[in-house]
């Protein structure tokens, strides 16, 4: 996308900015990175977004006709009801044998990942209709949401039997859903064992799986762990330049720059090439930890090494000064990358506009957002939510609504943080009306509330004149979803009922919450009676 011939934000707002300059012990380091000239290489910093799981499941399935909505949500009203396992779940389902596509049962089990086994049932009865067969990202899924409800044995179980029926051939990509499962379960060293069992089912593992392992494990601060696995397998599989920069990054997000610098200086050992991704691995663990002096060391020193900084390497010193509240250096950077050429990724970016922000310059970060565009650099929704956070702060409604437009309108649907946001301040000054208006079109737009969203809702309610009882469709609405609440919104909603002398109320939602199949919610009921939730 070719962009504007005009005076760029940096200079402009620079210009504002100079007029009350203010000293800055950052400035002399910053200085320097300005003067230094990027190489004119395209090469860009490895993501490690693109290891996350999201891009396994945003794939758009064309066979099957479009899911509609009031179909999924009497599906998954279904699933919830009969979330047991002596109930008849099949014989509830058949009624919708005729609309099950591919696109259905995807949109289902997003909806219902809080319902593990009532989720695995309806899987495996949409699989017996004649004539259907599952998505590829439906098996992702499904393994998925057995992983996040802890369902480990029925997940071997299930590949097992996938592997025996021959319907489906097991590839790596649902290893690594497994390998994030027990990573987030705190569970390093099964997910290690889950790398071991992949030949046994058919993929063996490469330096791909290995990758996709190191990552999850760093990504959940198990960094020992996975650098130990690296060490022992490293001369069975030879690691990547990526290998050893996932490790870097690992230890630089859990503070340890010194780590981050013996495995740079392992890979100089090894005779293993050293690219740009890795030397700006190393450049960003020591700028977190402090060390710039040293960052740009090591920056005059990437010619040694037949090394051009790129894109990202600036960015990483634009962060830098991001977190030394440095405007004017970052500004100055980002100039610097203009005039070589050099586009900032989107987190860089949102470094800038959050700084913009926290300085209370709105109207800047807005100039920022259209900058991005502008060079071809989707906003994301931390983009705007860094902005959407200053206008809820403000109680600016027109603003925050209108930013959700915008939103929408750039392709970027609002995520939780969003919805969270505008809804309890909508709530807060009194729009309750514009806030169910929302709550009513989120599911439209693909977005289905987690706990988090429905405490904002009830807990806003509670404290509004006449909201109680809008507070308690929303926390029965959670209820019927398998979602437990929080032990806080147990007890406020229990007080609110009890101040009003509807005690009745309060038994009614308990034994509501004593018939699910959630043991967290059967435990809850007890201090939705007034009682304590026993903790096991």
């Amino acid at each position: 996308m070719a962009i504007k011939p005009s005076l760029s934000l940096g200079r402009r707002i620079c210009h504002r900015l100079v007029q009350n300059p203010r000293p800055n012990t950052s400035s002399t380091f910053f200085n320097e990175i300005c003067t230094i000239s990027p190489s004119d290489s395209s090469s860009t910093w490895f993501s490690f977004s693109s290891f996350q799981f999201q891009r396994l499941f945003s794939q758009i399935i064309g066979s099957g006709p479009t899911a509609l909505p009031d179909d999924v949500n009497e599906i998954c009203r279904v699933l919830s009801d009969f979330r047991c396992i002596h109930h008849d779940l099949e014989s509830a389902l058949e009624r919708f044998s005729g609309k099950i596509s591919t696109n259905l049962v995807e949109q289902v089990l997003k909806r219902c990942k809080n319902l593990g086994i009532s989720a695995h049932r309806f899987f495996l009865w949409a699989r017996k209709l004649p004539g259907f067969s599952h998505s590829r990202e439906s098996y992702h899924i499904i393994v998925d949401i057995l992983g996040c409800s802890k369902q480990f044995p029925l997940i071997w179980d299930f590949l097992s039997e996938m592997k025996d029926s021959g319907d489906y051939e097991i590839r790596p990509e649902i290893f690594w859903v497994i390998f994030r499962a027990y990573c987030k379960a705190d569970l390093p060293l099964d997910a290690i064992r889950a790398y071991k069992k992949m030949d046994g089912f058919g993929p063996k593992p490469s330096i791909s799986d290995l990758d996709q392992l190191l990552y999850m494990l760093c990504k959940k601060k198990h960094v020992k762990h996975a650098r130990d696995f690296f060490d022992r397998v490293k001369f069975e599989i030879p690691p990547s330049p990526k290998s050893y920069s996932i490790l870097m990054k690992g230890w630089a997000d859990i503070g340890d720059s010194v780590e981050a610098q013996n495995l740079f200086d392992e890979m100089l050992k090894r005779g293993c090439s050293i690219d740009v991704v890795a030397y700006n691995t190393l450049l960003e663990s020591l700028c977190r930890a402090g060390k710039t002096d040293e960052a740009y060391k090591l920056f005059r020193e990437m010619g040694s090494h037949n090394l051009k900084a790129d894109a990202c390497t600036y960015s990483i010193f634009i962060r830098a000064a991001c977190e030394a509240n440095d405007i004017h250096s970052a500004l100055r950077i980002l100039d610097r990358m203009k005039r070589y050429s050099l586009v900032p990724n989107v987190y860089t970016y949102n470094s800038i506009i959050r700084l913009f922000c926290k300085n209370g310059k709105v109207d800047d970060a807005y100039l920022l957002l259209d900058e991005m565009v502008d060079r071809g650099v989707s906003p994301d929704a931390w983009s705007y939510n860094a902005i959407q956070s200053v206008h809820c702060d403000n109680s600016e409604v027109n603003k925050a609504l209108r930013l959700i437009q915008r939103m929408e309108k750039d392709f970027c649907m609002p995520d939780r943080h969003t919805y969270n946001m505008v809804l309890k301040m909508l709530i807060r000054v009194g729009r309750v009306d514009r806030a169910i208006d929302i709550w009513e079109g989120m599911g439209e737009k693909g977005f289905y509330p987690s706990v988090s969203t429905y405490s904002v809702m009830i807990h806003g309610l509670c404290k509004k004149k006449g909201g109680l009882e809008e507070a308690c469709k929303y926390f029965e609405m959670m209820i019927d979803e398998g979602i437990p609440p929080y032990s806080s919104t147990c007890e406020l909603l229990r007080d609110r009922l009890s101040q009003l002398g509807f005690w009745e109320k309060t038994h009614i939602l308990a034994d509501k919450m004593q018939q699910s199949t959630s043991c967290s919610i059967k435990e809850l009921s007890n201090t939705m009676r007034g009682g304590k939730a026993q903790v096991r």
